[in-house]
């Protein structure tokens, strides 16, 4: 598994529109920072996320800001959600399978 690494094209897609979602104020370049980390969910595509390419131990959950439903290739719902930390600041992409299998494809957007 690659650590700390930059986003997808995809994974970045799907962030953007749980980002508009949200109405966070998060600053117009945060994708050139932004690292991620996958986490181990089973192949799910759960992303662990560091704005400003900063590693932060310790951080935890604040809250979910937003959500995004979509079917994934095999025909099975997928919702993805976006949470920010203690701060507010980006903290993770979760994506849940509902057949808790391994995500084929981020949708189409």
């Amino acid at each position: 598994m690659e650590l700390n690494r930059k986003a997808t094209p995809e994974e970045e897609k799907l962030l953007e529109i749980l980002i508009e979602k949200s109405s966070l104020p998060i600053p117009k370049n945060w994708k050139e920072e932004l690292l991620v980390c996958p986490m181990q969910d089973g192949a799910m595509g759960s992303l662990y996320l560091f704005p400003k390419g900063q590693v932060i131990e310790g951080r935890s959950m604040g809250k979910q800001v937003s959500d995004f439903q979509f079917t994934d290739s095999d025909g099975v719902s997928v919702i993805a959600s976006l949470n920010v930390d203690d701060d507010g600041n980006l903290f993770e992409l979760d994506i849940w399978k509902t057949d808790f299998g391994q995500l084929l494809k981020f949708p189409d957007l």
